[in-house]
């Protein structure tokens, strides 16, 4: 059992951290683990990115009677696909969440109070610039991969467009460079569904113990269903009814699905905030690689160097495999060396957390040849 200890670094003290608006913002906090040593050159550092609703929390267990691992325990650890015996691992918190590092919920110093929807807006490029300075804390100037899905996976691609000096590979899975615009209204949605709950008070609920819990629930209702696909939704709900035998024609919950829906839009109301919800979002809604210039090869012209792994899986509907096969011909245009594989799943776009042995083999597989390549010895 890895036994873990939950980290902060606080930077931007002193001079402000400049956004992608033009917004400033200042002191800066972000959460973070580490998982594994670091070896005498600093080479095996491997950073993981998490997606929406994720924390800094990746692997092992905060305590011996902690009952929740960390969300990609299944892949990080001693003999796993990213070998804590080889690798130095590490995993922050995005800026704009709820789980330690600076977003809504934290305390504005100006007033006092949280920040609400004082709390700029903030971006992927942010997010990942923040994750730079922590990497300049920890002493790592070259990271050996970056590797993250689904909003995890922007982030992995904003560090190879933007920092490719930085990073020698790239694993980007079940993602896109572009939220289409049907991606974008299923954002909508569920920030309707906060800005509709009267508890939501305009994001000022964090005072009077009323928060807009139904309006997050909805939204992660919605959300989750684009996480799933209709052969996993068949197998596993198919048409059946929760807790009785026929129709009660009544509008209780009676499907197997609805429940499920149910159960998992109000537990996530216990552990995420509903202004974390509507900056994440946004932040994912706005990010486009293929902008100013239009091309997405454009952007990777500088990163041609990096090499990349990048995977989608034939039944994600939230990011269709074309997502991933339009970012493998722009990296393909610049010359980039890139591994492609659409992997045959039922899940949804959730396989990438539940292929496990397919992704382990995929992933120690991708790291052993990089690390031979490289020359990288372990701690």
């Amino acid at each position: 059992m890895q036994l873990i200890t939950p980290q902060t670094f606080t930077f931007a003290q002193d001079e402000s951290f400049q956004l992608e608006s033009g917004a400033t913002l200042g002191p800066v906090t972000l959460a973070y683990e580490t998982y594994g040593r670091l070896n005498a050159d600093r080479s095996n550092a491997i950073l993981i990115l998490h997606a929406l609703s994720g924390s800094a929390h990746a692997a092992g267990r905060h305590a011996a009677d902690d009952p929740h691992p960390g969300w990609w325990d299944d892949c990080i650890g001693p003999g796993k696909a990213f070998d804590t015996e080889r690798y130095f691992v590490i995993c922050s918190n995005v800026l704009g969440s709820c789980y330690g590092s600076s977003g809504p919920a934290s305390t504005d110093p100006a007033t006092g109070a949280p920040y609400g929807l004082r709390f700029p807006v903030v971006t992927i490029a942010d997010m990942v610039r923040a994750q730079t300075h922590l990497l300049d804390h920890l002493g790592i100037d070259r990271l050996l991969c970056a590797a993250g899905g689904s909003m995890g996976g922007m982030q992995v691609l904003e560090w190879a467009a933007h920092y490719p000096q930085r990073l020698r590979a790239a694993i980007p899975l079940a993602t896109t460079a572009r939220h289409s615009p049907m991606l974008i209204a299923f954002s909508e949605v569920g920030r309707q569904a906060i800005y509709a709950d009267p508890a939501w008070n305009n994001g000022e609920y964090y005072a009077n113990g009323k928060r807009p819990d139904a309006g997050l629930a909805v939204a992660r209702m919605v959300g989750h269903i684009t996480y799933l696909s209709d052969a996993s939704m068949q197998q596993k709900f198919g048409r059946r009814l929760q807790t009785r035998e026929q129709y009660g024609y009544e509008f209780q919950t009676e499907f197997a699905v609805e429940s499920y829906l149910k159960y998992n839009g109000n537990a996530f109301t216990r552990r995420f905030d509903a202004n974390s919800y509507l900056y994440i979002t946004k932040a994912m809604d706005y990010f486009d690689l293929s902008q100013p210039t239009g091309s997405l090869a454009a952007a990777f012209v500088e990163a041609a160097a990096v090499k990349y792994l990048v995977v989608s899986f034939t039944s994600d509907w939230l990011y269709p495999s074309y997502h991933s096969k339009e970012l493998v011909r722009a990296l393909h245009a610049v010359g980039a060396d890139v591994t492609y594989l659409d992997i045959e799943s039922t899940w949804g776009h959730d396989a990438f957390l539940l292929e496990v042995d397919t992704m382990t083999r995929l992933l120690a597989g991708f790291l052993n040849r990089l690390s031979e390549e490289e020359g990288i010895a372990g701690p």
